[in-house]
């Protein structure tokens, strides 16, 4: 995609002024997420970086609202994206055809950088008498929408606990807003999200409901996690508005991914300027505050793309 949108100096003279990578001005794509998610404005976040870099790597960066992971490594494929955020989950099933990805192996994806970790979040109204995953069964629930990665990782986490669809009276919602709305009229009784935290959308549900977070946790996701390298224990802060306790869950991490067809001088050009701006980068999300430079290089769980390996390289992250 990069490659065909590419506008290539035709002559000599003309490449003297040229001050991209690839002799011209670059437009590329980061597929996000929801508008009221993490995803989305940490793609923008990545391009006003990149547009600010622009007479440096003559490359224009812009940011696209999608449904999800699942859609994003579609639109990856498809070459609809040049660069996309998916949950690590989502990726290691993809290169490896696993579940949804099930004989379409996408082996030209590559990683570029784990951002963030995530947090699988179940978001019930307080007092209901959903305590813990379980009481979750023959009760009004959103999985999240076929194309995301929450719904992934629900599903394989309800089914590590002995449950399905079908003992749920699934509720699908267009987006997180309406899950708030939903649950706020009784319409749906909890939904599930995978969150970097603090969340913009649960701090929205929380000033307008009493709201509780579920634990995740017990045998069954010390089995996910010992089976799946892409699983983490984690646990969400006391960050919510009438939510005193910390909450115990199973985390994937965020992850910045682009195929082997993006030249590698402009996956270079995006992960240099990550790592050059990295402090400006923590401050800009309360999600990303714990993070540190040597953290963007763990949970990759597919190949490194050689143009994020060089950055790495030269920041004396890699040997």
């Amino acid at each position: 995609m990069f490659g065909r949108r590419y506008r290539v100096c035709i002559s000599a003279a003309a490449m003297i002024f040229c001050s991209g990578f690839l002799f011209g001005a670059g437009f590329i794509t980061i597929g996000t997420g929801g508008v009221t998610g993490i995803y989305f404005p940490t793609g923008g976040i990545l391009c006003r970086m990149m547009n600010q870099n622009r007479k440096t790597t003559g490359i224009r960066c812009s940011v696209e609202a999608t449904e999800g992971s699942l859609a994003n490594i579609q639109g990856l494929q498809k070459e609809k994206l040049d660069f996309a955020l998916a949950q690590s989950d989502v990726v290691y099933r993809a290169y490896h055809g696993k579940g949804p990805f099930l004989g379409k192996a996408a082996k030209h994806l590559r990683s570029v950088a784990a951002l963030y970790p995530e947090l699988l979040t179940l978001v019930v109204r307080k007092g209901d008498g959903i305590t813990k995953l379980t009481d979750i069964k023959g009760r009004k629930i959103d999985l999240g929408t076929p194309a995301s990665g929450t719904r992934i990782t629900a599903d394989s986490v309800l089914h590590a606990f002995g449950l399905k669809e079908s003992d749920l009276h699934y509720v699908k919602a267009k987006d997180i807003d309406e899950d708030t709305a939903k649950l706020k009229s009784g319409k749906i009784d909890g939904y599930f999200g995978v969150f970097g935290h603090p969340a913009a959308a649960i701090e929205d549900a929380a000033n307008l409901l009493a709201i509780d977070l579920v634990p995740i946790e017990g045998k069954p996701v010390d089995a996910l996690v010992a089976r799946y390298p892409y699983y983490s224990k984690g646990v969400i802060p006391s960050c919510y508005r009438g939510v005193a306790h910390v909450t115990p869950s199973l985390g994937v991490k965020a992850l910045l991914v682009t195929t082997d067809k993006t030249p590698e001088k402009v996956v270079y050009a995006l992960t240099k300027i990550l790592l050059k701006n990295f402090d400006r980068f923590k401050k800009l999300h309360p999600a990303y505050h714990s993070l540190k430079k040597k953290t963007l290089l763990q949970g990759l769980p597919i190949p490194q793309h050689p143009g994020a390996i060089r950055a790495f390289k030269e920041a004396g992250l890699l040997p």
